[in-house]
């Protein structure tokens, strides 16, 4: 299996353990009376497994593109600028006639 591939694999199961984990924190701690809502109604199991899925595509895409993004090469060299000393200007009093 291509290298890219298994990496691709690995962040979306991270992703749908992180959405795992979220929608457990949200029914665990009951935030808006979530877990009322989605334990209390006979089709709540499908709003869970909505959450679930919506957050864990977007947990799953985010995971990729932070590991994707942490993957770039650092550029050796000055950082900062080209060290250039900044020329001072001195002021000077100009005088207003009425």
């Amino acid at each position: 299996m291509p290298k890219l591939i298994r990496l691709y694999i690995q962040q979306v199961l991270i992703g749908f353990g992180l959405s795992a984990l979220f929608l457990g924190m949200l029914l665990l701690l009951d935030i808006g009376g979530l877990q009322g809502l989605v334990l209390g109604s006979s089709a709540g199991y499908l709003a869970g497994v909505m959450l679930f899925m919506g957050n864990g595509i977007i947990f799953a895409g985010a995971q990729f593109a932070f590991k994707i993004l942490m993957m770039a090469e650092r550029r050796g060299g000055p950082k900062g600028g080209k060290r250039i000393p900044l020329r001072s200007y001195a002021t000077a009093p100009v005088s207003v006639e009425k």
